[in-house]
């Protein structure tokens, strides 16, 4: 396959919106699908916020967040994809929902040959592709928040994913400007192996009463250089993705560093989901 000029996103949340950002200003037209029209309109201006945002900032030209935009097309029907090369999916971390979302890209997309990824950050997937009639072609594309300025993607094959796929998929990562490290596929991969312990750990000091989320964060960044203390991270990340994350991996290892503490599960039940939605460990302006 030629390198990517027609790229689908399933999804325009927080990761979706990033990675068809992205994607469009590296010159490849993307077509974006959301579940309803106000998703769409929600997708769209998060998008265009962000352009507007690299604006005046000094990091694009107003030529350059036109042409982007030129690059960018939305829908609310799959079927709308249909010619795309390649797809990645960004919808809820949820598995039901992406089996559901790739088995439809697969009767959707017409090129049997299209690669589908997804951006999942803890689901295993083979579970995904085997609902699929190509899981050859079906990888793992796990991009980080925000994704126009984190240059990592991890790249996960599954046991029936073919190595042309794996080759393709790391070729188009370089097409976004992206670094790609290979992971095995098992539940967090490499990143959220190694992070999501030590995120829960900050969780359980809070719990505890151990320690204040403030004296927590500028303990890590001040004395170990992080730019980012594990409990705002927490907030940026979405406690309920993180609570999301933890869930799959303790179920797949059993180990209890991965289990959401009490805390977590109870302010999600309360709905305090980080910067997302204004509560978190902190609040924020809306």
């Amino acid at each position: 396959m030629a390198p990517v000029t027609r790229l689908g996103v399933v999804g325009c949340g927080l990761m979706g919106s990033g990675i068809a950002e992205v994607a469009a200003r590296n010159g490849i037209d993307v077509r974006v699908a959301e579940a309803t029209l106000d998703a769409v309109e929600a997708g769209r201006r998060r998008i265009t916020a962000s352009l507007d945002r690299g604006v005046r900032r000094g990091k694009l030209g107003e030529e350059e967040r036109e042409q982007t935009l030129a690059r960018l097309s939305f829908t609310d029907e799959l079927a709308d994809l249909a010619d795309r090369q390649f797809v990645v999916e960004a919808v809820a971390e949820n598995r039901d929902i992406k089996t559901d979302v790739l088995r439809a890209l697969d009767k959707a997309v017409e090129d049997p040959a299209a690669i589908l990824a997804t951006n999942t950050s803890s689901i295993p997937i083979v579970d995904l592709a085997v609902a699929t009639e190509r899981p050859g072609q079906v990888i793992g594309m796990h991009f980080f928040n925000p994704v126009p300025v984190q240059r990592l993607v991890e790249v996960i094959p599954a046991l029936t994913t073919s190595q042309e796929t794996v080759r393709l998929t790391r070729e188009f990562a370089g097409q976004l400007g992206k670094e790609a490290v290979q992971a095995a596929d098992r539940s967090g991969f490499v990143v959220n192996a190694l992070l999501v312990p030590y995120l829960l750990s900050a969780v359980r000091m809070v719990e505890s009463g151990a320690a204040r989320p403030d004296d927590i964060d500028r303990g890590m960044e001040l004395g170990c250089a992080h730019p980012m203390g594990p409990l705002r991270l927490l907030d940026l990340i979405g406690l309920d993705t993180a609570q999301a994350v933890a869930e799959s991996m303790y179920e797949e290892f059993k180990e209890p560093l991965y289990a959401p503490p009490a805390l977590l599960r109870r302010m999600v039940a309360a709905g305090h989901l980080g910067r997302k939605n204004g509560r978190g460990f902190y609040t924020y302006d809306s």
